[in-house]
């Protein structure tokens, strides 16, 4: 089996790492942190808005199962990627749209998908394309959240739907599909 990696930004880790999650050919979705200046950040630090971390989804997946480029459609179909620093009520830097590039084809695929988004959109995309950098993961109660809680708030009000869109729309990459 071929592995890959995928680091994206698009708002809150819960409800990124429950899309990636569902879909076949991927391995594993961790929640972390990104793009900031102190090491082994935690939630409280990022949350403050001083450290500069992204709250983004390490997505751990087959190549030959799934591409990257389907990967960034799935991302930018789950996310508002025209509103700098916001996803819905999540305000604040560390719910950036980014994508962190391993690769310098991951950086072609994410600028042709940003430029693709923005087209259909007809809106401009504010989703930065960043050089990869240190991944620092989230802590364990961060891990797979919403699967441990789905009666929460959050989860129920605004990952749940999220995910019934998603599955609907993307019906034919998910789990159990094939």
């Amino acid at each position: 089996m071929a592995v890959d990696y995928a680091v994206l930004g698009g708002g809150c880790f819960w409800c990124t790492e429950s899309v990636f999650k569902s879909l076949h050919g991927v391995i594993d979705a961790e929640p972390g942190y990104c793009g900031g200046h102190l090491q082994n950040p935690d939630y409280e630090q990022v949350c403050s808005q001083t450290s500069g971390h992204i709250e983004v989804v390490r997505v751990k997946f087959d190549p030959d199962v799934i591409s990257y480029e389907t990967l960034l459609e799935v991302f930018f179909a789950t996310h508002d990627p025209t509103t700098p620093d916001r996803q819905g009520n999540d305000i604040g830097p560390q719910y950036a749209s980014a994508i962190f590039v391993q690769s310098d084809a991951q950086h072609l695929l994410a600028q042709a998908l940003v430029k693709k988004t923005a087209d259909l959109l007809g809106v401009p995309v504010v989703t930065r394309i960043l050089p990869a950098a240190t991944f620092w993961p989230a802590e364990s109660y961060h891990k797979d959240y919403y699967a441990r809680n789905p009666g929460q708030g959050y989860c129920s009000f605004v990952i749940a739907p999220k995910l019934q869109k998603f599955r609907s729309n993307f019906a034919h990459l998910c789990r159990g599909a094939r």
